[in-house]
């Protein structure tokens, strides 16, 4: 048993596909948290922008 569980821990295989993941979600976690913080004043600049070219068009 002792042997089994030093060769487990000696394992590494499968490491680098959890740095990967880890890495992954950081990244889409700041995606959704920039789209978050952003999202109002984009929405609001795309109705000005609209509002401008309707007017504009008369």
């Amino acid at each position: 048993m002792k042997r089994f569980i030093a060769k487990f821990r000696g394992n590494e295989r499968g490491a680098v596909t959890v740095d990967w993941v880890v890495i992954v979600a950081g990244v889409v976690s700041l995606g959704v948290a920039v789209m978050t913080l952003i999202e109002t004043e984009a929405t609001s600049l795309a109705t000005s922008t609209s509002e401008q070219i309707a007017k504009g068009a008369d």
